[in-house]
């Protein structure tokens, strides 16, 4: 089955305004092929997860992202690095997206996962960790190019462009293998 435009949602695991990571996900949208589409979904609306509130009725907030993800191809998950994890925003995303019913829409997709961060590491050890959870969810990572952005504050113009070439080839070869692993799991 052949897929004309895929269709990516990308998650920024940060809230904040100025966010290097949502800077990375606009990168992506950017670099994207064009036979590709990249929508962000946002999460900064959504509850905490807490069974009580899914038991009374599945917030709208978690609800159109599950939809959005639904209708998506692949998924792209940027995640800051806090505490040697990922951000407790991501985290509750994932969580409210794992109780979807009767399916979760990350099930047997591609994903790709990336990172900035103002330190040395670039957010490695909280991409691991999404891998971990992909894990149970079934998820299915690229695995190359790993795009972890060190120093991102030395990488992003003052208008939140990526302006570091190497880093822009490396997301750009990202989307690329996503797209291509989307459509092989397609077949």
């Amino acid at each position: 089955m052949a897929i004309d435009t895929l269709r990516v949602v990308g998650i920024s695991g940060s809230l904040r305004k100025a966010s290097f990571n949502t800077m990375a996900l606009k990168a992506a949208i950017e670099l994207a092929p064009a036979d590709m589409s990249v929508e962000i979904g946002e999460i900064g609306d959504l509850p905490l997860y807490n069974s009580d509130i899914q038991q009374a009725g599945y917030p709208a907030s978690a609800q159109r992202l599950v939809d959005q993800l639904a209708k998506a191809d692949a998924i792209l998950l940027v995640t800051p690095e806090y505490n040697y994890s990922t951000t407790g925003a991501l985290k509750n995303a994932i969580d409210w997206i794992s109780r979807a019913q009767p399916s979760h829409p990350i099930n047997g997709k591609a994903v790709a996962i990336m990172g900035a961060s103002m330190g040395m590491l670039g957010t490695a050890r909280a991409q691991y960790q999404l891998r971990q959870m992909l894990v149970y969810l079934n998820g299915n990572p690229i695995n190359k190019p790993e795009v972890m952005i060190a120093q991102a504050q030395n990488k992003f113009d003052a208008d939140g462009k990526l302006t570091d070439q190497p880093t822009r080839d490396l997301i750009a070869q990202m989307m690329v293998n996503l797209g291509a692993f989307a459509r092989q799991l397609k077949k």
